[in-house]
């Protein structure tokens, strides 16, 4: 295990180290948050796959294809089908808009008065998309070190609200692209074949596992609606998948470079339900589907490259978790903390820069602790995505593509949307369907029936939303003018 051992010291290092670097370019607002806006194709699809990829679609991708088989490919499936969903028909749009937030867009279309109540419900998602992301340390530290679950929360953790703090977006951006490669040959390179070749080849696989393992909707069609209403919808609205949107260069970028990341998505689903249903062969009684990935990692592969698959999973974790981190960071400082405070202040580089970094690292502090105290992972994750979707989807889609849409109509959506999804999760049950079935219908009925109750958004107010939306609205001095190096 020695050589596993260096391979990840040398990789956790080496995200120590971009970090660092990043800090010497993160000198203003834009740069810090959205890394200037000005990622091109190739850095921009590594990126935006990377943080769409973590833990729960490489560990958990492998475990639902150990209890599914290739039907278990759909969590992940789904995933990619939003991305390529928001690259093809929104990310150009939303690219143009030049704005830090999702709370910021719902501002600009229905005239100010969105902001903090979605950005309330924005911050409790991203927060419990960085907690549940971080709690996944402890899994891979179990394997590499066998060191207590604490520990390796408070280690993971706090390498990533280091190089987090340090440069802002333009360290988390250079450290995905670098552990998009590491997936890229850890789990599809590497790990993929060798399982398959350990089961004895797809022949063997189909010999040894029931015919439902290989029937493409093994899983459930019930199932599949919850994912696609959950995630595929969930990457539509993410303040985490808007952030990175905003980092690219120009529309085309957002459009294309997406494209390409969701499909990758799609490969990268597949490969985990293969992965998992050699795994099955191999291990046919273990105690718990998520142990399928460490386990095959663990007794199959050899010396060296074990160590790089699984960097290869740290990888997946770390990347979900600083994008996560920082989007709960620029929405706890710009949505709601400046706006109860009532801050209005010229645009000063060096303070924004500041405060931002402040705000990662309070948060970082936060997400760790809460980490730490929680237990129930998948119940966390869970009230995240009902209330993001159940709050926060029809407002937005609705901003985007329904004119007639008014600020009370959106406040109000935010508002029964949210209240149904806590008032049936608490009489369901928090993993049932039903929250986010009805919720998501609750919101679209308030939506639809208090925009049309009530007087048209202020003409003014949506001709200002086209310029923007067109592109063709002037940039924020504190985007134009870039701090001294």
């Amino acid at each position: 295990m020695a050589v596993d051992y260096i391979v990840i010291v040398v990789y956790l290092a080496g995200m120590l180290a971009v970090g660092w670097w990043g800090m010497r370019r993160a000198k203003s607002k834009s740069e810090f948050l959205v890394a200037g806006r000005r990622l091109g194709p190739s850095m921009y699809s590594g990126t935006m796959a990377a943080i769409v990829l973590g833990g729960a679609s490489t560990i958990g991708g492998v475990g639902l294809g150990y209890q599914y088989g290739l039907s278990g490919a759909w969590m992940v499936f789904t995933i990619g089908l939003g991305l390529l969903a928001l690259s093809i028909f929104f990310s150009a749009r939303i690219a143009r808009l030049k704005v830090y937030t999702v709370s910021e867009m719902l501002d600009l279309r229905y005239g100010g008065r969105a902001g903090v109540i979605s950005g309330v419900v924005m911050w409790a998602y991203t927060l419990m998309l960085a907690v549940t992301s971080t709690i996944a340390y402890a899994t891979i530290f179990d394997v590499l070190f066998d060191i207590n679950r604490t520990l390796a929360i408070i280690l993971g953790g706090s390498i990533v609200v280091a190089y987090s703090t340090l440069g802002g977006m333009w360290s988390i951006t250079l450290t995905d692209m670098v552990q998009f490669v590491v997936k890229t040959i850890g789990v599809l390179l590497l790990l993929l074949p060798i399982a398959v070749v350990k089961a004895g080849g797809f022949s063997e696989m189909k010999a040894q596992l029931p015919t439902e393992y290989f029937d493409p909707l093994g899983i459930g069609g019930e199932t599949i609606f919850t994912y696609v209403l959950i995630y595929t919808f969930g990457m539509l609205i993410g303040q985490d998948i808007w952030q990175r949107v905003f980092t690219a260069r120009s529309d085309t970028t957002a459009k294309w470079g997406g494209t390409v990341a969701g499909t990758y998505c799609l490969v990268y689903a597949l490969a985990g339900a293969v992965i998992g249903t050699a795994a099955k062969v191999l291990y046919p009684n273990l105690a718990s589907a998520d142990d399928a990935f460490a386990t095959i990692v663990k007794d199959e592969l050899p010396v060296g490259v074990r160590g790089l698959v699984l960097a290869a999973a740290l990888a997946a974790v770390m990347s979900t978790s600083s994008g996560a981190l920082i989007a709960c960071a620029t929405v706890a400082n710009n949505d709601i903390w400046s706006r109860l405070r009532g801050i209005v202040r010229p645009d000063g580089e060096h303070d924004e820069v500041k405060d931002n970094r402040a705000f990662i690292l309070l948060m970082g502090l936060a997400v760790i602790g809460t980490a730490i105290a929680l237990n129930n992972v998948v119940e966390a994750l869970t009230v995240a995505y009902n209330l993001l979707v159940g709050g926060l989807l029809v407002p937005i889609l609705g901003g985007l593509l329904w004119k007639r849409g008014t600020a009370q109509g959106a406040l109000a959506s935010v508002a029964v949307g949210g209240v149904a999804v806590i008032v049936l999760m608490a009489t369901f049950g928090i993993l049932a369907n039903e929250p986010v079935y009805y919720g998501l219908l609750s919101s679209l009925a308030a939506y639809l029936i208090v925009s049309l109750a009530t007087p048209a958004t202020d003409e003014a107010v949506l001709a200002a939303w086209r310029e923007r939306l067109a592109g063709r609205a002037p940039e924020p001095v504190a985007e134009a003018v870039p701090a001294h190096q």
